[in-house]
């Protein structure tokens, strides 16, 4: 099951967990006041850690690489839907805020169109 390269402008090579060689989709949106990050999960493609699993650890690697410093960003995590009869690979974005642990809040339908309007 490939992912649609759609979901995503780029490959990002990160460390994924004891420094696993890891691969996600990644977008970068500005909107103005603040980036949006968006890590799309390649399921197979991906020979390391999930994006989810890797969570703080990913989003500090991708501030670094793209230069965002202490910017104002939202972090958004995609499982993009692959046409699977399974319901776990339905498409779902989730915003991710870090803590004391990561905290997911899906996004509407409505929330995910939004992402993608010009500021």
């Amino acid at each position: 099951m490939k992912v649609p390269e759609t979901y995503y402008d780029e490959l990002f090579h990160f460390k994924g967990q004891w420094d696993i060689p890891s691969t996600c989709g990644l977008k970068i949106i500005d909107k103005g006041d603040r980036k949006v990050i968006i890590v799309t999960e390649l399921y197979q493609d991906n020979p390391g850690t999930s994006v989810t699993a890797a969570g703080p650890l990913l989003a500090g690697q991708v501030r670094a690489a793209k230069g965002l410093g202490d910017a104002p960003v939202t972090y958004i995590e995609c499982n993009p839907g692959t046409n699977s009869k399974l319901s776990f690979y339905d498409e779902d974005y989730f915003e991710v805020s870090f803590g004391d642990a990561p905290a997911y809040r899906r996004l509407t339908r409505e929330e995910v169109n939004a992402l993608f309007e010009k500021p």
